[in-house]
């Protein structure tokens, strides 16, 4: 079987733990303290606070923005359907947006689109990688918060700065399918220290000292709770592993953006297929690589599906539709067509460090037996 991903591990990652595991400190520590600073710096933030996923750190961010019942906050639904559960967590509203057919991001004319006087933020997505025009939602709706669903764009870069810099507030997943993973995990950057430092004790039932800083402070300390808070903490496991794996970050991006320009040139033979590709404002690290059937391809997405499993091709449906889902059966939803497309037509190929050239091969002569290539 080809997998659709595989996380690239190596004898580092083992090393890495095995430290850990020796010094005692296995929870949250000054390994998270570390991969908070290493990743932040990546980025071009000045704070980075490491979390359990990036679901949480997307629902920290809201918290922090203030966003509660009675606001609305849009989002893509075009996305995993934790985009807009962060948003129902704290009580406010999901509304959904159309997307871009071709990068599958919100723009400023979708925003303005679904935008009410109710309207308090804006989760902007970098789907699957591809970088979204930032610049052009804050220049147009500058009056809302802006947070970035950054959950799969480590390493991508937007107008020649790493996706996240100068972001308000940005949201990270270290999951498995993603290129730097820790199992699981997340992070949440931002250049405000204030919010960084709120963040931090919210992520720990709102703890005013860490248990690492009393630990460390070799006196009594005598923590408050100051506010309610969650339990969303790292472990140094986890830290120790994505430190490895940043490390290794820049080349994980190369070795899949030429796997993906090998892609899109023998993907070319299939009349009217649409692949993913870097947008005029950025570079994805193809952390997926989704394509986009034709009408008239002979075969439907959901066939397409089985008929590479039937050859040992472990693919995906492209990326869903929260609004179309029964969670969401209630959310009235304006016209999302590019949207609807998308989620429909679209199915994500085997992309990993990794994969072969005979690999790769067999996932194109494949789709080219199903489209009759």
């Amino acid at each position: 079987m080809i997998p659709v991903m595989r996380p690239w591990f190596g004898p580092q990652e083992e090393t890495a733990v095995a430290e850990v595991i020796a010094s005692g400190w296995v929870a949250q520590g000054p390994r998270v303290a570390e991969f908070e600073r290493a990743f932040a710096a990546s980025v071009g933030a000045a704070e980075g606070v490491a979390t359990s996923s990036c679901t949480t750190a997307l629902h920290l961010a809201l918290v922090l923005a203030g966003i509660g019942p009675g606001d609305e906050v849009i989002v893509p639904s075009l996305s995993f359907i934790a985009t807009a559960n962060a948003v129902r967590y704290t009580g406010a509203a999901p509304v959904f947006a159309d997307v871009d057919p071709a990068t599958g991001n919100l723009t400023a004319k979708t925003v303005d689109e679904v935008r009410t006087e109710r309207t308090r933020a804006v989760i902007v997505v970098h789907q699957a990688g591809v970088p979204a025009d930032v610049d052009e939602l804050r220049a147009v709706h500058g009056g809302l918060t802006l947070i970035e669903d950054a959950a799969c764009a480590a390493g991508s870069v937007y107008r020649d700065r790493p996706v996240g810099a100068g972001a308000a507030m940005a949201a990270w997943s270290f999951h498995p399918r993603k290129l730097l993973t820790t199992g699981e995990g997340g992070m949440l950057t931002t250049d405000d220290p204030e919010l960084a430092a709120r963040a931090r004790r919210l992520r720990e039932h709102g703890m005013s000292v860490s248990a690492a800083e009393r630990h460390a402070s070799g006196s009594v300390v005598l923590e408050e709770y100051g506010e309610v808070g969650f339990n969303y903490r790292m472990t140094d496991l986890q830290a120790a592993v994505g430190l490895v794996q940043l490390g290794r970050l820049a080349e994980m991006v190369a070795r899949r953006r030429a796997l993906a320009e090998r892609y899109q040139d023998l993907l070319a033979r299939v009349p009217g297929l649409v692949t993913v590709r870097d947008p005029e404002h950025g570079r994805t690290n193809y952390q997926s690589f989704w394509v986009c059937l034709p009408d008239d391809f002979p075969m439907s997405r959901d066939e397409l599906l089985r008929f590479l499993a039937e050859r040992g091709i472990s693919a995906r449906r492209g990326i869903m539709a929260a609004h179309l889902e029964p969670a969401y059966a209630d959310v009235p939803a304006a016209p999302l067509p590019a949207t609807e497309r998308l989620t429909r037509r679209s199915l994500i190929l085997p992309l990993f460090h990794t994969m072969t050239e005979a690999e790769q091969d067999a996932v194109v002569e494949a789709v080219y037996a199903a489209g009759g290539v």
